[in-house]
């Protein structure tokens, strides 16, 4: 039983005009911005401290797996923006064929996803702010909550209001770390050496917990209801020929942009090992005690300041999409339709209270193993999205011609399978040692 759906992101359906006479170049560009918005959620602030660890303690031996991470992304986003294009819904309003308990269920996974991530953003946000202007933590958490409202000016103006500031605010980022970089002097053997999976992260247990970690700071659950969600603001075609050419230059636009978000998850891994590792300092996970430890070793004030630029930028753009994809799921799963401001008010509170509380009685040091905690967090809500994405575009009767290949439905599965089963065991190991 189909209700006559709500269109996915209402203001912004449909918004974006291809015109059949555009050139191929003209037609990618018209069809970029949802990959960059995307992308975002695999550079937030989580990925921070998990690429961070993760260099200080292993050098630079866990790059092969930010690779490895990436591709399974470009997989997952690639069967999002085939099922927006295809059906002409977004994951979450899809979900309507499950009985409403599973909905529902499906619906709080969604939301608890949505949180931890925001929760990531809004630590990230406020460590930033405190690193740039010696912010307290506390007001910094406050001072985030605030960015609704530069957020909802940019909405009513149109989606590509958004994703000019989100690319803005990439490109600050890549080019902080391309500087970082340059100021760190990696060894570029051993470097390109860390691309080159070593089978040692799977047994030993500490890399193995860090490389999942990565891995579920990587996949973003909520982007892949986002992603279906965002492609339908384009106005394509809606005939064979106008699809497959729309999912071609979509998908196109993902792999250039989560190629950016590759770059920089490597260069904060590739900076902890040519600075922290290579000196021997093994441990340094906490994004302050980065920080702290990068002027002096790099020997200029800039590499700070740049790291902290960064973290800001990082922190502020996930949280425009955090917003959008809390739209998405409340709308597609249980049909109820809040004012973005609301949307996004109701989302920060629920992420800002326990940074509040968290801060009052740990301080700082709480806040970093908050931080990790919601990647890990994070990615057991992965399995709840992807697997019924992997059903739906396998669906003949959905998709019609547009449905996964046996190819591509095996390895589709088998990604949800690995995930799944890396998740399970990440959950065994962190709550089993308590």
């Amino acid at each position: 039983m189909v209700h006559h759906h709500l269109k996915s992101l209402d203001e912004v359906h449909q918004t974006i005009p291809i015109h059949t006479h555009f050139r191929w170049w003209q037609k990618l560009l018209a069809f970029s911005g949802p990959g960059y918005m995307i992308a975002v959620g695999y550079m937030d602030p989580g990925n921070w401290a998990t690429d961070l660890a993760g260099g200080s303690k292993f050098g630079y031996s866990l790059l092969s797996v930010i690779l490895i991470s990436n591709f399974l992304a470009i997989l997952l986003q690639h069967l999002s923006i085939k099922l927006g294009v295809v059906t002409g819904r977004d994951l979450a309003s899809i979900s309507q064929r499950y009985p409403p308990m599973l909905r529902r269920f499906l619906w709080i996974m969604a939301e608890i996803a949505i949180t931890a991530c925001d929760l990531a953003e809004v630590i990230g946000s406020a460590i930033a702010l405190n690193l740039l202007f010696k912010t307290p933590l506390f007001l910094g958490v406050l001072i985030t909550s605030a960015d609704v409202l530069l957020l909802l000016l940019l909405q009513r103006r149109g989606l590509r209001y958004l994703e000019a500031l989100i690319i803005s605010l990439i490109a600050v980022i890549s080019v902080s770390f391309g500087i970082e970089i340059f100021l760190s002097r990696p060894d570029i053997i051993e470097l390109l050496k860390g691309y080159i999976p070593d089978p040692q992260i799977v047994f030993n247990v500490e890399k193995l917990y860090l490389a999942i970690g990565i891995l579920g700071a990587t996949v973003m659950p909520h982007n892949l209801y986002l992603h279906s969600a965002l492609v339908q603001s384009r106005n394509f075609r809606r005939s064979d020929k106008g699809k497959r050419e729309a999912i071609t230059y979509a998908t196109f636009d993902s792999i250039i942009a989560l190629t950016l978000a590759l770059f920089v998850n490597s260069a904060i891994l590739i900076l902890a090992a040519a600075t922290f590792f290579r000196n021997g300092m093994s441990s340094v996970a906490e994004i302050g005690e980065a920080h702290r430890l990068l002027s002096p070793l790099l020997g200029t004030g800039l590499a700070g300041f740049l790291f902290a630029l960064a973290l800001l930028a990082s922190g502020h753009n996930s949280t425009v999409t955090g917003t959008l994809a809390g739209q998405v799921v409340m709308e597609g799963f249980v049909r109820i339709k809040l004012a973005p401001w609301q949307r996004r008010l109701l989302t920060r509170l629920m992420a800002i209270v326990p940074a509040m509380v968290i801060i009052w009685f740990y301080g700082d040091s709480g806040l970093a193993k908050l931080l990790i905690f919601s990647q890990v967090v994070l990615s057991m809500q992965l399995p709840f999205a992807v697997i019924p994405l992997v059903l739906f575009t396998g669906d003949k009767k959905l998709m019609g011609k547009f449905a996964n290949g046996p190819w591509l439905t095996k390895i589709a599965w088998v990604v949800a399978g690995v995930i799944t089963v890396l998740n399970l065991y990440l959950i065994v190991k962190t709550f089993g040692g308590l």
